[in-house]
């Protein structure tokens, strides 16, 4: 493996990890696979809470929001092919312009929402 900033990057993704609670294990391949935004994915319509580590309250208001941009970008990081991986810019530009609406509440977040780096963000 040649080491390079995509090779970085998945280190923040890596973030995952925290916020699950225990490592990503299969979310990595599923947020990776070129079916993932197929409906006919399983984890497609998982709700992105129930993912979340469970013996933390879950976060509301501007909180959660901030947890769903955070868990966006680091699923972009986990691409399998550093090609897809968002650059150490990109990451900082969409931590720094991140819009307080998103189309869905957490509650309602599903991991398929999580594969798109650029909707709502």
């Amino acid at each position: 493996m040649e080491v390079n900033e995509k090779c970085n990057i998945y280190s923040f993704g890596i973030t995952l990890e925290i916020v699950m609670g225990k490592h990503p294990g299969d979310l990595i391949s599923f947020l990776s696979s070129p079916f993932a935004s197929s409906s006919t994915s399983t984890p497609h319509n998982d709700l992105l809470k129930d993912v979340l580590d469970q013996r933390l309250a879950h976060p509301s208001n501007e909180v959660a929001k901030k947890v769903i941009l955070v868990t966006k970008i680091a699923s972009a990081c986990l691409h399998a092919n550093p090609q897809y991986r968002p650059t150490m810019r990109q990451v900082y530009q969409k931590l720094q312009t991140w819009k307080s609406a998103f189309l869905k509440p957490l509650h309602m977040m599903t991991l398929g929402d999580l594969i798109d780096l650029d909707n709502s963000t």
